[in-house]
């Protein structure tokens, strides 16, 4: 969408705005990381590590170079937070925030690009949808903060307040990013696998945070009753409790049949939820299978909802996708669902969509793949997390060489941005056709 002022000169797109506002955090938060006192006594950071690290935050990923708990001083931790928080919210829905606490008067240029930065169906109402998006992420994040305050306390003192504070936001923001250390070439939450209390607080504030807020908007506005939410809302819902229940219940009777059945269930539930682009791990990766590492990787691809803090290419396109394959098999002409028939263009873009990822994740995975002289699965798993904004790993991103890390930063950045918004910006809109090509049939399948 394109808004023209009154002079006649074309103004830039809501999608290159979108993409300029994310790059000026990135670099921001690049140069806040490279200051001394980010970083503690005796470790160095360069450039390319601290620009990994800054879009690996906006991005709300999770995959570091350096680790957060031993590389980076509060202050350091503090900008990663920032970036998070910004990265998870949208920069422009935390500027039009700040704008209208000031005052002053949000225009239709301003909010045609908050339509765009949230996804959202409809222009009218998007102020009041940005300030209730505020409230939301910030309450929940304080509710998520002191529910961990008791345990992080208990485990590390006073500081435990900061650990409450940031799990909570990186958790909300589906961002992976922790500060418990590296142990054993891997780090998360580890130490907290069999604490059930923990890992329900992650796995809820995941889930909330990873489901549209226009999907909360029709849970305040009809409370339960699900028949009048809008039909982008049921589908999330239902296609996002399919993605956590059925997973686990692989992991649980696959990945984690030597373990106690107590520790199996919080095993399998928190690694179906968290791989949808949280990026925490309470065990070993690579004791994993192959058969659940390509699991974790599709679930990785899938990632969340639109409008929401997650990333991937999400919930909605896989729905779509799955209606579109069953119309097909039905030779029907029309994609239905719940009693609704989809656009057509709904239905071309999920195929876009699919199509850019899949490319785009295959062939980063055979090039690192080439470069590191590493299994192509264990490339594929991490391109998969990094254009899902996961942030798990099998434990060889801070071994990679600089190509590879630019490789994954564009994916990162590409994931987080989204596909059509990456193109939409890059190419210009299309103008409408005058005339039509003469039409012929060519066989598929």
């Amino acid at each position: 969408m394109k808004i023209k002022n009154p002079f006649g000169k074309q103004s830039t797109s809501a999608f290159q705005t979108i993409i300029v506002s994310f790059l000026c955090i990135i670099l921001v938060g690049t140069l806040l990381l490279l200051l001394p006192f980010a970083t503690k006594e005796g470790n160095t950071t360069t450039f390319f590590d601290a620009l990994f690290t800054s879009v690996s935050a906006t991005c709300v990923t999770g995959l570091i170079v350096k680790d957060t708990a031993t590389h980076w001083t509060v202050f350091g931790q503090a900008v990663i937070l920032m970036l998070i928080q910004i990265g998870g919210m949208g920069v422009i829905t935390i500027s039009v925030g700040i704008v209208g606490l000031t005052g002053k008067k949000i225009g239709l240029r301003e909010r045609s690009i908050m339509q765009e930065s949230i996804s959202a169906p409809q222009l009218g109402g998007i102020v009041r949808f940005t300030s209730f998006i505020i409230r939301t992420v910030l309450v929940i994040e304080l509710i998520g903060a002191i529910l961990l305050l008791p345990v992080f306390c208990k485990e590390f003192g006073a500081v435990g307040i900061w650990y409450a504070v940031f799990h909570s936001v990186s958790a909300f923001c589906n961002a992976g990013f922790d500060l418990m250390g590296v142990k054993e070439s891997f780090s998360s939450l580890v130490s907290f696998a069999d604490n059930a209390y923990v890992n329900i607080i992650i796995m809820l504030l995941i889930i909330i945070g990873g489901i549209s807020f226009m999907t909360w908007q029709d849970v305040k506005e009809h409370k339960f009753h699900f028949r009048k939410y809008t039909l982008q809302s049921k589908i999330i819902i239902i296609v996002s409790t399919i993605l956590i229940f059925v997973p686990a219940v692989y992991f649980f009777f696959f990945e984690y049949s030597d373990v106690p059945t107590g520790s199996r269930i919080i095993y399998s539930l928190f690694q179906s939820v968290t791989t949808r682009t949280a990026g925490f791990n309470t065990t070993n990766l690579d004791a994993m299978s192959d058969s659940g590492k390509v699991l974790m990787t599709a679930l990785m691809l899938v990632g969340g909802s639109p409008g929401s803090t997650a990333g991937g290419m999400k919930t909605t396109t896989v729905a779509v996708l799955f209606l579109a394959a069953i119309t097909v098999f039905g030779r029907k002409k029309d994609v239905k669902c719940l009693d609704r028939r989809l656009p057509e263009d709904v239905v071309r873009n999920s195929g876009a969509i699919f199509f850019i990822y899949m490319a785009l994740f295959i062939t980063s995975a055979a090039i690192i793949s080439r470069i590191e002289n590493l299994p192509i699965l264990t490339c594929l798993f991490e391109t998969g997390s990094a254009i899902g904004t996961v942030g798990l790993t099998l434990g060889i991103t801070t071994s990679l060489s600089l190509p590879s890390r630019i490789i994954l930063i564009f994916l990162m950045f590409f994931g987080r941005l989204g596909g059509l918004t990456m193109i939409y910006a890059a190419l210009p809109s299309g103008s409408a056709e005058a005339t039509k090509m003469p039409l012929e049939k060519i066989t598929v399948g």
